[in-house]
């Protein structure tokens, strides 16, 4: 279950937290999702530039926020191929600008950095599942960014009066997710298909691998625990212990949708350096926080397919 609001305070009296990326998939779920956290206010925020410091300063102008979750990055593994000193500079000097920028605003509050499971790389089906002590072997350069961006997250953590706490998200997945993501992807397919848009076959990558899916819902709440009870410099699992196979939930979404399809597989879709099998140890977050996943991905999914419905 999530971790429970504390006592609901003064407006005078609410913490102040600045989400960055507020306009992407995870932000836009945060927003919702302060409705159970009444002792937080979420601060509003200007459109900034993570590679331009001024753009930063202007954001912190008017308030100093008393938490930051960062979330704000280049995302996308395939862009990451495509352009990795781009995403170099902005998951990583990003970061740095950002924590600059806070420090001279004078911040000693709590820094949610938002990393990724993707980090560890390829590891052996025999240390599944996978902990926190597992050295990370980034495989692409979005991963190297984050872990870039991590180690410089801990050395601030060693020499500045702030709580600094890494978490490391596996896959998640909710309505509002690009479709340039797997579960995405297919559940526009199959609404295209229900409306008699696209012929009865959907694209696929390569979908006989396994990982650790958890709903965006369950994340955030992940990083509200953290938020109360993270400890500094250290990091954290946000999954759900368990791998499961892309096929399987796209089987799952085809009975919803009540249509019968064939696949295709599009070479286009398929990603470098992919790992067969990932499932993930929560055990860390859970002990320290509390936190526990609540959200059954057969709901998400369904969800996914019925908003695009709406959408095409």
């Amino acid at each position: 279950m999530p971790c429970k609001a504390s006592n609901m305070r003064r407006n005078d009296a609410m913490k102040k937290l600045l989400v960055t990326g507020l306009n992407g998939f995870v932000g836009q779920h945060f927003q919702l999702s302060l409705d159970n956290h009444p002792d937080w206010q979420l601060l509003e925020s200007s459109s900034f530039d993570l590679c331009q410091p001024k753009s930063l300063e202007a954001l912190l102008a008017p308030t100093c926020p008393d938490a930051v979750v960062h979330l704000a990055g280049q995302t996308f593994v395939p862009e990451a191929f495509r352009n990795p000193a781009q995403t170099l500079q902005v998951n990583l000097i990003g970061t740095l600008n950002l924590l600059q920028a806070l420090k001279a605003r004078g911040f000693t509050g709590t820094f949610i950095y938002v990393s990724s499971g993707d980090v560890y790389g390829q590891v052996d089906e025999s240390a599944m599942p996978i902990s926190e002590t597992q050295p990370a072997r980034p495989r692409n350069p979005y991963a190297v960014s984050k872990i870039a961006a991590e180690m410089l997250c801990q050395q601030w953590s060693y020499v500045e009066p702030w709580r600094i706490v890494i978490a490391r998200p596996f896959n998640h997945i909710g309505t509002g997710q690009s479709e340039n993501f797997v579960i995405s992807s297919i559940a526009k397919q199959l609404a295209c298909i229900s409306k008699g848009k696209h012929p009865p076959q959907i694209e696929v990558g390569d979908i006989d691998v396994s990982r650790d899916f958890l709903d965006v819902r369950d994340v955030i709440s992940a990083y509200m625990c953290l938020l109360d009870k993270g400890v500094n410099g250290e990091v954290y699992n946000i999954c759900s212990g368990q791998q499961q196979s892309i096929r399987d939930l796209i089987d799952a979404m085809i009975e919803y949708s009540g249509i019968q399809v064939s696949f295709r597989q599009d070479p286009s879709r398929m990603r470098k350096s992919e790992q067969r099998v990932v499932a993930g140890n929560p055990n860390k977050i859970k002990l320290v926080t509390g936190w526990q996943p609540s959200v059954a991905l057969q709901q998400t999914m369904q969800a996914m397919f019925q908003e695009w419905l709406l959408k095409v």
